[in-house]
């Protein structure tokens, strides 16, 4: 299962990638690419706050996206 782009959380900025109303609010995506995620502590999700503008940042949104333990993280693929 991946995530689902009809169920963008509000907070996504626009692009390729984005977070879904399945996230956990976990972490982990945070802690693997801290300068494009971040949590929104009080309703307990993350969320994309910046897209990857760089060759690092880019793979590091794509390793969080396979390690997101409920596939709340997409790339729909449009930059």
């Amino acid at each position: 299962m991946s995530a689902d782009r009809m169920q963008k959380i509000m907070e996504n900025v626009p692009g390729k990638y984005y977070v879904d109303e399945s996230c956990i609010g976990c972490s982990i995506c945070v802690e693997i690419a801290p300068d494009n995620l971040r949590s929104n502590l009080h309703e307990g999700y993350e969320y994309v706050f910046k897209q990857p503008a760089t060759e690092l940042e880019e793979k590091r949104c794509i390793e969080a996206m396979e390690i997101c333990p409920v596939n709340a993280i997409g790339d729909d693929g449009i930059g």
